[in-house]
């Protein structure tokens, strides 16, 4: 399958917004008000920079990508990137959709010359762990946090 890692246009909001859900959701991911966050693409686009990956058959895929300033960002340190809310269709899985989308990511932190890519990964996510693994993160638990009870979070990071 062909496709292309660009940034979001303004048009697209609502329908990344409805991948990230509807990628959340398959897994069982979406928990409390989490749906009304993952949904809000205009303003993660307004307030970090919403990267998607798109084909002539339509969007794939998505991440947020936070840059130093974003309200977005959770652990990240000055001189580090930092990305949330990877997903990815049900048809596009296996197709190395989200290793692109983090790739994108990575290149995004290196061109800010930053030493380390960070993240955060809610402990159930498995799948996406073997992504972050298999790309060299490791885990960084002294940034482990749970942003509201029941959803526990490991952070990850990558030299750079």
């Amino acid at each position: 399958m062909t496709y292309e890692i660009r940034l979001a246009v303004p048009s697209e909001y609502d329908a990344v917004g409805e991948v990230t859900v509807d990628a959340y959701s398959a897994d069982g991911f979406v928990r409390g008000q989490y749906a009304t966050t993952l949904r809000a693409a205009a303003d993660r686009a307004a307030k970090a920079e919403l990267w998607v990956a798109a084909s002539a058959d339509g969007l794939l895929g998505t991440v947020t990508y936070c840059p130093v300033g974003s309200v977005y960002r959770e652990i990240a340190l000055d001189d580090e990137g930092e990305f949330r809310m990877l997903g990815v269709v049900g048809r596009a899985r296996g197709l190395g959709v989200g290793t692109a989308l983090v790739e994108r990511c990575l290149d995004r932190a290196r061109s800010e010359g930053h030493r380390r890519m960070v993240m955060c990964s809610a402990t159930y996510m498995t799948g996406a762990h073997r992504i972050y693994e298999r790309l060299g993160f490791t885990r960084l638990p002294d940034r482990d946090w749970a942003p509201i009870p029941g959803v526990d979070l490991w952070a990850f990071a990558l030299d750079l």
